[in-house]
């Protein structure tokens, strides 16, 4: 298969290596010239717009967008129209708002797939968990693609029509809040509790056999043998939230009380304020899974 990838950060260099270490063609588009080099290192085919993308792709034109969730999506989607029939299928692989994608599959003459994307760029080798709403056929035609992308075939799967895709990874991130949460009141405790421990031990052995192990978990043990057990500059600062809000938003419309995933997006929005080790904890989380930068206490 032949596949157009627009969008070439860090979850968009995966995309086309994955898919082509499985043996499909890529035609690889960025606006920043460096990125689309080294999607022609891996082997892409590099175009110079999206119209050039497009031209490569020829008929029945398979394309993945990789691309900041908002405005990002609408501009190249306006790009795209000119070059898009029926025939053709566009994958939205951002963090999209699923209202948000279901407008978008309404305005775009392709058929349009709406892609949850979990795993990160810690998941280059494993692959990805992916979430996808859309039309069945879309769906079954990118299939192949999926498969690479994903851990395999059952690491993706069609969750419903347009917007389900990203309704799913929107409560999956509200669900990865709280985990984080969790497990950072709970490494929090025992940080300042009776013992003096070892936290990466204490993860370590937590992760071989225990009720709550997980692959989060393996991240706490990991910031702890790089950071140390007092997580060493780590700040009290942990990003992101808007996939979080949009589910609390989504349960009050939805009657669903949702208290531990409110809970852990106010602590969210609170570390903007004072420290906490918990919160620390989930600065470093989101490195380790996300590649997102890490806040560091400035030196006295």
């Amino acid at each position: 298969m032949q596949l157009g990838v627009v969008g070439l950060g860090r979850m968009g260099q995966i995309v086309v290596e994955r898919t082509l270490e499985a043996g499909h063609e890529v035609v690889a588009f960025d606006l920043d010239a460096a990125a689309t080099a080294r999607a022609a290192a891996a082997g892409a085919d590099p175009a110079d717009s999206v119209g050039d993308l497009c031209d490569r792709l020829g008929s029945n034109k398979r394309i993945w967008l990789m691309v900041p969730a908002g405005d990002a999506v609408d501009a190249t989607l306006a790009d795209l129209e000119p070059h898009l029939t029926a025939d053709d299928v566009v994958v939205d692989g951002g963090n999209s708002h699923f209202e948000a994608s279901v407008r978008r599959a309404t305005e775009t003459d392709a058929a349009y797939l709406d892609c949850g994307t979990s795993g990160g760029p810690a998941s280059a080798e494993a692959g990805f968990s992916l979430m996808v709403g859309g039309p069945a056929a879309a769906y079954e035609a990118l299939a192949p693609v999926f498969d690479a992308v994903a851990t395999g075939p059952d690491g993706h799967d069609r969750m419903g029509p347009s917007g389900a895709g990203h309704y799913v990874k929107m409560v999956h991130n509200g669900v990865e809040y709280a985990l984080m949460q969790a497990y950072g009141e709970g490494f929090e405790l025992l940080a300042d509790g009776r013992y003096d421990l070892d936290l990466e031990a204490v993860a370590r052995t937590w992760n071989n056999g225990a009720v709550i192990r997980s692959w989060l978990l393996e991240l706490c043990e990991e910031a702890f043998h790089e950071e140390g057990s007092d997580l060493g500059d780590v700040a009290d600062h942990v990003a992101g939230g808007s996939t979080g809000t949009w589910t609390v938003r989504e349960a009050l419309e939805q009657d669903v009380p949702v208290p531990l995933i409110y809970g852990a997006l106010a602590e969210r929005f609170d570390s903007r304020n004072e420290g906490r080790f918990s919160r620390r904890l989930a600065n470093r989380l989101r490195y380790g899974f996300g590649r997102h930068a890490i806040a560091r206490e400035e030196s006295s």
